[in-house]
């Protein structure tokens, strides 16, 4: 017989339904290839602790997870690499990760994040550490696979928020802004766009300019006179726009200028900006809404419970194939896809954005082809 495995699972980075599905399919599947699997909470921190907080995970114990959002298990934005001291020095902390690993006598760790998570597992793999990654980021910006875990949860929140947006805008005659997820690539802000029939999308991939935004809105909406609104149709316009988009002749815009453990400073606002140029240079009342966290909330949507399941299971095929320093690949339409084990490395200094020439209408700032 052969011998027990014993494998750490932890979650990382900013939480995402189909993470709970993600560990379910791992015990499960591996409780069929002889591996013993042990929850790690909170993310990296948990490995910097001198007694890390654990979680045996065993069947029973997972049964129900595939039906929560979130994670269970916890999650940080914590870099190992930089650590900063009392004195305010940034320390590397790597070495009592792998510390922690050896204590916890584990012959694998899996590791279910996105690129700043994936980026520390990229690195310790390099280092010998046995890690197999799993891909989670509501963006959909990791390069090497065609999907991750919570992109289509998000997808279903933000249409239903931009769906509810209508009835308030519709009755006052606004412009309904909807600022969204995405840093540097706007696959949230297109699709829910196009599902939400959002008059205008921007997204980081292609700079808009707000004469062209103004110009767009008044072929649509024409004269501001409201006392002809209710012959005229349509009365109200909704922009969906990803909170890493950003004017030809701007930068993008950000909550404050303090930076995470990544080095990314926290964006938001554009939306804001948007209404206020809007409402100063058109006819037009405008309003805007920050979905932030709540659109990656609840429960996962049923393609997030069947890829987080899919990509445990692979990853758990992996640990006992050996195969480490690898991330589990899904390639295809979700979640009839290929799964398949790219090199880890692949998720360090590369994103997946959206492919502009293909789907972008540039002039229209819209999905191509729809004729809206």
């Amino acid at each position: 017989m052969a011998e027990t495995k014993r494998v750490g699972v932890l979650t990382g980075g900013g939480d995402a339904p189909g993470l709970n599905p993600a560990i379910k399919g791992l015990v499960y599947r591996g409780s069929e290839l002889g591996l013993e699997v042990i929850g790690l909470f909170d993310g990296w921190r948990s490995l910097m602790n001198p007694a890390p907080d654990v979680l045996p995970l065993d069947r029973e114990t997972v049964r129900r997870w595939d039906r929560d959002g979130g994670t269970n298990l916890g999650s940080s934005r914590t870099n190992p690499f930089k650590q900063v001291n009392a004195e305010g020095e940034a320390q590397d902390r790597s070495h009592e990760v792998v510390e922690n690993i050896q204590r916890l006598n584990l012959d694998a760790l899996v590791v279910c994040g996105g690129e700043d998570t994936l980026g520390v597992a990229a690195v310790l793999a390099e280092r010998g550490v046995p890690i197999v990654g799993v891909p989670k980021t509501i963006d959909k910006d990791l390069a090497g696979t065609d999907y991750t875990l919570g992109f289509d949860t998000a997808l279903r929140n933000i249409s239903e928020v931009i769906e509810h947006s209508r009835t308030p805008a519709g009755s006052h005659g606004w412009v309904q802004i909807v600022e969204v997820m995405g840093r540097h690539a706007g696959h949230l802000a297109l699709w829910s766009g196009v599902a939400g029939q959002a008059h205008l999308i921007l997204i980081p991939e292609h700079p808009f300019r707000y004469e062209r935004v103004f110009h767009l809105l008044s072929a649509r909406l024409g004269e501001s006179d409201l006392s002809r609104g209710l012959s005229r149709r349509p009365r109200y316009s909704v922009i969906v726009v990803a909170e890493g988009a950003r004017a030809e002749d701007g930068e993008m815009v950000t909550i404050d200028d303090r930076h995470d453990a990544f080095g990314h400073v926290r964006l938001g606002g554009i939306g804001e900006v948007l209404a206020r140029r809007i409402a100063a240079e058109t006819p037009y009342e405008a309003r805007a809404v920050v979905l932030g966290h709540p659109q990656r909330g609840g429960a996962p949507s049923p393609i997030d419970r069947i890829m987080g399941m899919l990509f445990g299971t692979r990853a758990a095929e992996a640990v006992a194939e050996q195969c480490f320093g690898m991330l589990v690949s899904a390639r295809g339409v979700a979640p009839a896809c290929e799964f398949s084990l790219v090199d880890i490395s692949t998720v360090r200094g590369k994103i997946n954005v959206v492919d502009v020439e293909r789907y972008y209408d540039t002039d229209r700032y819209h999905m191509k082809g729809l004729g809206m």
